[in-house]
């Protein structure tokens, strides 16, 4: 008598890289950013009312830029001409959000990718700057500015959400290296 195989499902479960650390120095503070959801986007400019619309968040078309939604807590930046990442802090399904689209666009949720780190106090910029090449003056990186760029040896996305805050979105295999790299910059800022 054949005995029918059973399969048993076995759910992911996604560890937080940087779970239980901070950081207090005398003028920066290193948190985790807790989990969100991320879509790394591209459309051409055809295609980006239609996007918008089924994101909820208009999508910036200007370099070094993000948006806000109106409502909920998602953040488009621009990465390129045609390249966005979307990061969703409450959670919500982007993939099925950006399916809504009518147009032609290619949206990957990448939330297992990235981890964030948050930089705030008045060294931030100051400790970002010991391995970034970037003038993160409020000047040239008003608030709400993002970009693509290098921390160290690590390429990382930065967003000012503050006068004296930043979000750093890093790949997760490089997220030791950038919280070892940033722990030891805000010692000195």
């Amino acid at each position: 008598m054949a005995r029918a195989a059973t399969k048993t499902k076995v759910a992911a479960e996604r560890r937080e890289k940087l779970a239980g650390l901070s950081l207090e120095a005398d003028n920066v503070r290193l948190t985790p950013a807790p989990p969100a959801t991320r879509l790394s986007l591209r459309a051409p400019e055809l295609s980006v009312n239609s996007v918008s619309r089924a994101l909820g968040v208009t999508l910036p078309q200007t370099p070094k830029t993000s948006a806000k939604a109106k409502s909920g807590n998602r953040t488009a930046l621009w990465l390129g001409p045609d390249e966005w990442l979307v990061i969703d802090e409450d959670g919500a399904d982007l993939i099925a959000d950006a399916a809504k689209a009518k147009a032609l666009h290619a949206a990957v949720e990448v939330s297992h990718r990235n981890v964030a780190i948050l930089v705030e106090g008045d060294g931030a910029a100051a400790c970002l700057n010991a391995g970034c090449p970037q003038d993160l003056s409020l000047v040239a990186f008003p608030v709400g500015a993002c970009s693509r760029t290098v921390l160290g040896k690590i390429e990382v996305v930065l967003l000012r959400t503050s006068e004296t805050a930043f979000r750093v979105e890093v790949w997760r295999s490089f997220s030791v290296y950038a919280w070892d790299f940033l722990s030891e910059a805000a010692r000195d800022a």
